[in-house]
């Protein structure tokens, strides 16, 4: 559903843990590519129905009754999703109310800010059942400090809430009953930028994020010029001049 700016996908099947089934990737895939370079579309908002926000892959896909080719198929399609919630133009909010494990703690690293309830935990226990959450790793690994991502990997023990915000894999944690008033808080602040300024700008954080210093600042010199001949650009620099609220095109 979409309202204000903001595009909440809901993960809806509940009775499978909200399992990341080749249907449930691929519609999420759907729902995140749908219309994004709409104006009206400025934040997405990844929620869960049910006790369990994602409890990573649907084991039943990944059993010797099916062959190399469909594992193949399973494993891409999530790193496609995956890699997709970063390439977006807008920020995408993971918004947990409970257990995120393997590739659903996954979805929660991938997302560029995560609002958690307090009795949200995260794990990848992967390794007791013989299959190591190796994908899950990239991300974990690009959230977490390494020794917390390869504590959780190899024990499978769960991060609380608490030590997940400690660690950076959360931005927020908040009680229950205020998880979607703070959630929609930072969405409704983020609706009030300019889409073109913030596309940018999510773009330009994840190119400079892995490169070395110097590189990191001769990239992104280049884009605050780049960034000045947006017409936002412009529009937002004469508005603080002049005292005013600016007004965006997007």
């Amino acid at each position: 559903r979409q309202a204000g700016g903001v595009r909440t996908i809901v993960l809806n099947n509940p009775r499978r843990r909200n399992a990341l089934s080749l249907p449930m990737l691929q519609s999420l895939r759907r729902d995140l590519l749908h219309d994004v370079k709409s104006r009206e579309l400025r934040v997405i908002v990844i929620a869960a129905e049910g006790p369990v926000f994602c409890s990573g892959h649907d084991l039943k896909e990944l059993s010797s009754e099916d062959d190399v080719k469909h594992h193949s198929q399973v494993f891409e399609l999530c790193a496609e999703v995956m890699t997709l919630i970063q390439k977006l133009p807008v920020p995408v909010i993971a918004k947990v109310n409970g257990l995120a494990t393997a590739a659903g703690c996954q979805l929660v690293a991938s997302c560029d800010i995560a609002v958690a309830s307090e009795k949200s935990q995260f794990a990848t226990p992967g390794v007791n059942i013989g299959l190591f959450c190796s994908t899950p790793a990239v991300a974990l690994g690009r959230s977490l400090p390494r020794k917390v991502a390869l504590e959780m990997l190899f024990t499978g023990e769960p991060l609380s809430a608490q030590e997940a915000l400690m660690h950076g894999l959360v931005s927020k944690v908040v009680p229950e009953d205020r998880l979607e008033e703070e959630t929609m808080k930072i969405s409704q602040k983020i609706c009030e930028s300019s889409k073109s300024v913030l596309a940018l700008g999510k773009a330009t954080f994840y190119r400079q994020i892995t490169q070395d210093l110097d590189t990191a600042y001769k990239m992104t010199t280049k884009v605050m010029v780049d960034n000045l001949t947006l017409r936002d650009g412009q529009e937002g620099i004469e508005a603080f001049v002049q005292k005013r609220k600016p007004v965006w095109s997007h």
